[in-house]
């Protein structure tokens, strides 16, 4: 990300805030998985997205001025030869001013002096709330330190930082847009992928090595996400990571994957037969989806709402659920009862960029909030027969979802993943191996 669409993130944050402040954001620190080994390093999404600086235990601070004079200050983690020997290297101040554009960078060792200073001179204090025990005692050390000291005055306002930052990452820059285009394009590569090289007797996990495969090849970071490859009734575990069963012949397998590349997020979802041809019965079931999934995405656009589509995918799903004798009884009779919710029991779709699900509000003063151009969302419909459903026995333990990342546009929407194919004949076709 280059150091201007960073500096016009801060700057456009500190906008939003009242004079007289100062904020203050932690990045994430390491996180032990057993004994002395960690996790891969994963920084926090609100501090990347402010200073694109990918190592752990680093701080933001930036204050307003009550003349609005903005100054931002960086603490990182120091150079140290021996550190490095073991771990990798580390930026260093010098490193860390170049990659952020913040031009006040100091070792993370001055933080407890320089912070508590900030802190005593302003009267708004802008921070996460909710945050974790360690950190939470961290700035009451701080605040204690500074309402006791002579010349330190204690801020009379505590503000949460997260809505006005959210409420930025709503809207994806040009810059942002380009990077969720290569993590999706890499994503529509991993389904095809899936698709291809999908056989009867092979298990869930080596479908998703496949897919893992492709991500790491095309150099993103890794799944965004568990990846969910569910075959038969497996679909209809709607977060089913466990990937451990042999898929049969008949079956159809769900795969819900995305990956992650320089942070940004894809989310894609998929359905179809392990063996390369649909039922007749899992036919009828795939289309119902498939027509909700397209009624949903042609009403992506500025000034809708999210809900708006959801209320016409669920009633193609209830017109679909009476045709296939799941459901009994009138259109309108069942979507009002909302009979439709045992079979699609999950929302319609989701905000998508650094997280998978990303930050925003859905609502605005209490309603539906109107879509903008830059916004990227999910839209995902499914049906799910639980197998002790009273309906034709080939429709019982079946789930079919779809799901595309749309970005909305000025004119319309742009589906960014309809290179993996949605229809019928093209699934078969390219499980065929045919272009």
């Amino acid at each position: 990300m280059s150091v201007s669409e960073l500096q016009r993130r801060r700057r456009a944050l500190m906008q939003a805030l009242p004079a007289n402040s100062v904020v203050l954001l932690k990045g994430s620190g390491l996180v032990i998985r057993s004994n002395d080994t960690e996790y891969p390093f994963r920084q926090s999404s609100d501090f990347f997205y402010l200073t694109a600086l990918n190592e752990p235990d680093a701080w933001l601070c930036i204050t307003k001025s009550a003349k609005g004079a903005i100054r931002e200050t960086l603490f990182v983690l120091p150079r140290d030869h021996e550190q490095e020997i073991w771990h990798g290297r580390r930026l260093g101040a010098e490193a860390a001013q170049a990659l952020t554009g913040i031009a006040h960078v100091y070792d993370s060792k001055d933080l407890n002096k320089r912070v508590m200073q900030v802190i005593g001179q302003h009267s708004n204090l802008v921070w996460p709330l909710q945050c974790d025990a360690d950190e939470l005692a961290l700035r009451q050390r701080w605040l204690d330190h500074v309402t006791t000291a002579r010349n330190l005055n204690a801020p009379r306002q505590h503000i949460d930082l997260n809505p006005y930052v959210h409420e930025l990452r709503l809207i994806k820059s040009d810059a942002e847009i380009a990077l969720m285009r290569q993590s999706t394009a890499i994503a529509v590569a991993a389904h095809r992928r899936a698709m291809q090289s999908c056989k009867p007797g092979m298990y869930e996990y080596q479908v998703a090595a496949n897919i893992h495969h492709e991500f790491a090849f095309q150099g993103a970071a890794g799944p965004a996400y568990g990846t969910i490859c569910g075959s038969g009734d497996n679909a209809c575990i709607l977060h089913y990571t466990e990937n451990s069963s042999q898929m049969r012949a008949g079956d159809l397998l769900l795969i819900d994957a995305g990956c992650e590349y320089q942070g940004y997020a894809s989310d894609i979802t998929r359905t179809f037969p392990v063996d390369g041809r649909f039922t007749p019965m899992q036919a009828r079931l795939y289309q119902w989806v498939l027509k909700a999934h397209r009624a949903a995405i042609a009403l992506i656009k500025p000034g809708n709402t999210l809900p708006q589509a959801y209320k016409v995918a669920a009633h193609i799903l209830t017109e679909g659920l009476i045709d296939l004798g799941v459901l009994k009884g009138s259109v309108a009779e069942n979507v009002k009862a909302v009979a439709y919710r045992p079979f699609f029991m999950h929302g319609l779709g989701h905000w998508l960029g650094l997280d998978v699900h990303d930050v925003g509000e859905y609502k605005q003063s209490g309603d539906p909030r109107p879509l903008k151009a830059g916004m990227v969302l999910t839209i995902e419909p499914g049906l799910y027969i639980p197998t002790d459903t009273d309906c034709h026995p080939e429709l019982r333990g079946v789930g079919v979802r779809i799901e595309d990342d749309i970005l909305v546009t000025a004119a319309g929407h742009d589906n960014l993943t309809a290179a993996v194919p949605v229809e019928i004949d093209a699934i078969e076709s390219l499980m065929a191996g045919q272009s």
